[in-house]
């Protein structure tokens, strides 16, 4: 047995230490480094084999979720093409003669005047576009002098006849049988062109006379409406229809002629007489 009192000082000194225990700063870095790789076991076949750290790796490079890779076996993703709007495709299908003759074609059946928004919808094109094929349509057709025109009118556009052809149509269609309205009819409908909307009794007032067959025939004919009532006296209201605006080739009723000069001075004064 070895004691303690064996085991000097003296007998544990520089020389017994080997030089791989005592050494200098680098070598003793290096010893670190050492430790902080990875151990390498030894199988039974003698081939090395690298511990969990290496497997590790490997298995995140097969995850299809990792960003760093892709999963194996599987195909690459084709790109789809964006189909989400498909009158983005229509658009670029349609060239300037085919939706100039599309035009053409609709505006040949309408009866009444059709608007640039509902011709946009059929066609499936932007109103600006629709709207600037009808205005070229329209300077087009006035300078070839075709016996017809392009108008805007009643707030959409419509095929009309050449004013300077219309005793020709005129012959054509009515052959004698025109159909005309009376002086009275006349009066009372230019009383609710230029203070529509009016009551019955407001019209009866200004014309002197009772109105009421008259309004019935004007609505009859389609020239007039009503389109409320007054919240005073609670009496219908009338106005004139988008047909008077086609009859008389206007747009909105701000584009009727002047009355001023068609009246005496004191036509308030007379319209306004109790009577």
């Amino acid at each position: 047995m070895v004691g303690p009192e064996s085991v000097g000082p003296e007998s544990v000194g520089p020389e017994s230490v080997g030089p791989e225990l005592v050494g200098s700063g680098p070598a003793v870095e290096r010893d670190g480094a050492e430790l902080a790789q990875p151990s390498v076991e030894e199988d039974p076949a003698g081939s090395a084999v690298a511990e969990e750290p290496e497997v590790a790796q490997a298995e995140a490079a097969d995850v299809p979720g990792d960003e760093g890779g892709e999963a194996v076996g599987e195909p690459a993703a084709v790109p789809v093409p964006d189909v989400a709007d498909p009158q983005a495709a229509t658009l670029t299908l349609v060239d300037e003669d085919e939706l100039r003759g599309a035009l053409e074609a609709i505006l040949l059946v309408v009866d009444e005047p059709v608007a640039e928004i509902l011709l946009a919808q059929v066609l499936e094109q932007p109103t600006e576009r629709v709207s600037a094929i009808l205005d070229r349509l329209a300077r087009d057709y006035t300078a070839a002098g075709h016996g017809f025109e392009l108008r805007r009118a009643a707030g959409g556009w419509r095929l009309y006849t050449r004013p300077e052809y219309a005793s020709y149509v005129e012959r054509f269609v009515l052959d004698g049988q025109t159909v005309r309205l009376t002086q009275a009819a006349l009066e009372t409908l230019a009383v609710v062109a230029y203070k529509q909307p009016v009551t019955r009794s407001r019209i009866s007032a200004i014309r002197g006379v009772n109105c009421d067959g008259v309004i019935r025939t004007l609505v009859s004919r389609g020239l007039v409406q009503e389109c409320g009532t007054e919240p005073e006296s609670g009496a219908f209201l009338y106005r004139t229809t988008t047909l008077f605006l086609e009859k008389l080739g206007l747009d909105t009723v701000d584009q009727l002629p002047p009355l001023a000069p068609f009246l005496p001075d004191d036509v308030e004064e007379i319209a306004d007489a109790p009577r």
